[in-house]
């Protein structure tokens, strides 16, 4: 794994990234330089944009942030293994939360849906586009999960491509070891999706359903009752290091 700098500011940008460009920064980019950061022109952060790598950037402009000049490439373009998170929606607070915890354990797609028992009807794409951002920021992310607009889950289910390893973490499955469960099982290269339901559990007609897929692995996550947005790091952190990328090469 390359060295990470954790001491420079780091910034996601739309724009290609190439040595020598220049990037304009919009309004609230320029405010969170120049007056959060108190960054003033000069000073180098490191920027990325998903598609070429990272790169340190020295900001430019005579008042204020105005522009970034790219100086040089600090890391390549990586890619995230194909593990989509699947959840039951949320409410705002613990949805933030769950998004950036999901990008933090390397989802490669957020896949919202809705439930007999889901609470929540509506999401905002924007909002949860924007707390993935926030997280590849902070945590040295270079490639950003994609976002979905939610779906009802039998749609959902009826959509997904049936090659892909459907994770089930359901509270009604008999207690046995997880760990041991996900490594006993195949992906043959189809992808993994991780689905957690919602704080009231799945309707019997949506655990029929879901035992009715080709490839599912029904999972308890121990002796005690998770809230949905713990099962959720629970189950990827367990499936990362059974499956994916915490495994280490295959």
């Amino acid at each position: 794994m390359p060295r990470l700098d954790f001491r420079s500011p780091r910034l996601f940008v739309e724009a290609p990234l190439s040595q020598g460009a220049s990037v304009a920064l919009d309004r609230d980019q320029a405010n969170y330089l120049g007056n959060v950061l108190r960054l003033s022109s000069g000073a180098e952060i490191l920027v990325f944009n998903g598609r070429d790598g990272e790169w340190q950037a020295a900001i430019a402009g005579r008042k204020r942030p105005e522009s970034l000049s790219i100086l040089q490439r600090t890391r390549a373009q990586d890619s995230l293994g194909d593990v989509a998170y699947v959840f039951a929606l949320l409410k705002h607070a613990r949805l933030d939360y769950v998004v950036q915890k999901a990008v933090e354990m390397g989802a490669s797609k957020l896949q919202p849906v809705t439930t007999r028992f889901t609470q929540v009807s509506r999401v905002n794409l924007e909002r949860m586009s924007a707390n993935v951002i926030e997280a590849a920021e902070q945590c040295g992310i270079l490639s950003l999960a994609a976002v979905a607009a939610a779906l009802p889950l039998e749609r959902y289910l009826s959509e997904r491509d049936a090659r892909r390893l459907l994770v089930f973490c359901d509270e009604a499955a008999e207690i046995a070891d997880p760990l041991a469960a996900l490594k006993a099982a195949r992906t043959d290269g189809g992808g993994i999706d991780v689905l957690i339901g919602p704080e009231g559990g799945f309707a019997p007609e949506e655990r029929e359903a879901l035992l009715r897929q080709p490839r599912t692995l029904r999972l308890c996550l121990g002796p005690r009752i998770l809230r949905a947005d713990t099962a959720g790091v629970a189950a990827l952190a367990l499936v990362q290091a059974a499956l994916g990328d915490w495994a280490g090469p295959g």
